[in-house]
């Protein structure tokens, strides 16, 4: 199966994204057992983890 140039662009851009949300959550004033939370669930469902941390993680 091939994605071409798109695809493979695509997939970069989301796996930064992914790691951005990452560290934002390591950075955040939340405490250790709350990032783990957070970490484990951006892993496990990237696209719903993100938009749950963007509107309900620790600001």
């Amino acid at each position: 199966m091939e994605f071409g140039v798109g695809g493979g662009l695509l997939g970069l851009i989301w796996l930064i994204i992914v790691i951005w949300a990452i560290i934002q959550v390591a950075g955040s004033p939340a405490g250790a057992g709350a990032k783990a939370l957070w970490i484990l669930i951006i892993l496990l469902f990237p696209v719903v983890g993100l938009i749950i941390w963007f509107f309900l993680g620790p600001k």
